[in-house]
């Protein structure tokens, strides 16, 4: 007998998946190769802290608002099941992510089937080599003991645990970030290299700091700071006391380069490092201990040929469609950080409290295609007022389009009468399509809402006292890369591509955009403009954007 849904992996995102279709009575189980959930933070982090934000104390009574600023916790229907009851500390200990993942498991009831290693996954292509038996199954899941499953549709949430060692002559030499011993004191003044320049490269760095002798971190390119990038993948300030080590003179050293090889001598290491600073200049460096910390990939040993779902990325991702379909295998779906590749390094999809949104909205997905279940549709009226409000309201509340920024939205649509919904937390990459496939109703035109930071915020110092500002900014800020919300127009039938309008809300210092002045007349003149009095659409090409003086009309 096939189930409706085979769930690999009973992580975090497994987990809230399969809590939401036990919440449906959807015919479903989860096959996780470990004896509890969440055995990943189990090992990792290794020095077992979490650099997820815990903020219990944020001010904020409305459970909705107090989300944005905890990244731990998974979404579901008990209000209770907070990640911000298990600690109090801001950067949590990894052995508090098992704990909650335990009990999430436990108090949604979902179904998962432990000590269960998948190890061949096969799939019918419809031309008489499969195995559908009758029962409508696609896949052919086999685990070690030879038990064999059977699903209509497979959602992989393994997440990456395949190291993802670079292609460098003598790299098996190199101790790896998941499997070397992490105690400080086995490295009692040595000199150490460090290959990687992630988070994981720099908490190794960060805790060795008092015993070894020498550390170097090497990789390729410049470093990039979370603080300026916003993507939180990159450098986090919590990891990066050993930048202070090296620019104030204490034997520790940043290398912008790459290592060429790794050769094992009588007295340790030879290292051969081609420097990017000095034009490709090549010096022989000496270590006692080598630590390769270059991040992971997914692992698709266990595809066989009928469903190895194509990656990008350099391998490291399954290529997924808007709905985090796999863009090959049809049926083959993902959750958790698997999701993350067509956003890569833009967003918080890898993460927590990013991918917790992505999958309640593959949940949405799954229930439109295969069980006939509409998207979540708000009725507005007819006025420009109601949708005014129901802008202002979701943008100043809601934690997903905080979290998700410029990848999931909220859309305004427009009815041929003119009467006005609102469906909520739509990948962006997929609004076209629903919309042209008639998922939200009749629809002549619509307004995708998101937040996002403004064009190139990637490139300035948020420090930087003399960055451009405008006139029109609540409290001087930063010329609108900031975080803030954007409005964006689009006709049906007009070809996809640039918006027919977009308005910008300038930024505010509290993230509070419900000035009469400042947000609401901008929206609500803009939204005048294009609406009308009929419903229909205003002119098109028009474009407020932030800092641009007087609002803009049709």
């Amino acid at each position: 007998m096939a189930h409706d849904y085979v769930i690999i992996g009973a992580g975090p995102a497994g987990l809230q998946l399969a809590a939401s279709l036990e919440r449906d009575g959807a015919d479903y189980v989860v096959l996780e190769r470990g004896s509890a959930p969440g055995t990943f933070f189990t090992r990792f982090p290794r020095h077992r802290r979490l650099i997820s934000v815990n903020k219990v104390h944020t001010g904020y009574d409305d459970p909705e608002l107090r989300l944005r600023m905890d990244w731990n916790s998974l979404l579901s229907d008990d209000p209770e099941l907070l990640f911000t009851r298990y600690s109090r500390r801001y950067f949590p200990s990894a052995d508090d992510m098992v704990a909650y993942l335990a009990d999430y498991a436990a108090r949604t009831g979902v179904r998962v089937r432990y000590d269960t290693t998948v190890e061949r996954i096969s799939r019918d292509t419809g031309d008489g080599s499969g195995s559908d038996d009758g029962d409508g199954a696609r896949f052919t899941v086999t685990d070690r003991t030879g038990t064999v499953w059977r699903a209509r549709r497979l959602v992989v949430a393994t997440g990456v645990f395949r190291p993802n060692l670079p292609s460098v002559p003598g790299i098996e030499l190199a101790e790896r970030y998941d499997t070397f011993d992490p105690d400080p004191e086995s490295f009692t003044d040595q000199r150490v290299l460090i290959v990687g320049r992630g988070n994981s490269a720099f908490e190794t760095a960060d805790s060795l700091m008092e015993t070894a002798a020498v550390i170097h971190v090497v990789g390729s390119g410049s470093l990039r700071l979370a603080w300026q990038s916003h993507y939180v993948g990159h450098l986090r300030a919590v990891n990066n006391n050993f930048l202070d080590s090296y620019q104030l003179k204490s034997q520790n050293a940043l290398l912008d380069g790459r290592v060429l090889e790794i050769r094992r001598e009588a007295d340790g290491f030879c290292v051969p490092v081609s420097f990017e600073r000095v034009d490709e200049v090549v010096k022989d460096l000496r270590y006692d201990r080598v630590i390769a910390a270059t991040g992971f990939r997914f692992d698709t040993s266990v595809f066989d040929d009928t469903c190895v779902p194509e990656l990008i990325v350099d391998g490291r991702f399954p290529a997924l469609s808007p709905v985090y379909e796999s863009v090959n295998v049809p049926g083959l779906y993902v959750a958790g950080t698997l999701m993350q590749g067509p956003d890569f390094k833009r967003s918080t999809t890898g993460f927590i409290h990013g991918f917790r949104y992505s999958v309640r909205a593959l949940h949405r997905v799954l229930r439109g295609r295969y069980h006939g279940e509409a998207w979540p549709v708000t009725e507005l009226g007819d006025t420009v007022e109601r949708a005014v409000d129901a802008v202002v309201t979701r943008v100043n509340r809601s934690s997903a389009l905080w979290q998700q920024f410029a990848v999931l939205g909220d859309l305004l649509l427009v009815a041929p009468d003119g009467t006005l919904r609102y469906a909520e937390e739509v990948p962006v990459r997929h609004v076209p399509d629903a919309v042209g496939a008639g998922d939200f109703g009749a629809v002549e035109a619509y307004a995708v809402i998101t937040l996002e930071y403004g064009a190139d915020h990637d490139r300035v110092d948020p420090f930087d006292v003399t960055a451009g500002r405008t006139s029109q900014q609540d409290v001087a800020g930063l010329d609108g890369r900031y975080l803030h919300p954007v409005v964006r127009w689009y006709r049906v039938g007009e070809p996809a591509g640039e918006p027919a309008g977009e308005h910008h809300v300038t930024e505010n210092l509290e993230n509070e955009w419900d000035s009469e002045e400042y947000h609401r007349a901008p929206l609500r003149a803009f939204l005048a403009g294009r609406l009308g009095s009929t419903g229909s659409p205003g002119s098109p090409g028009s474009t407020d954007r932030l800092g641009s003086g007087a609002p803009v009309g049709p």
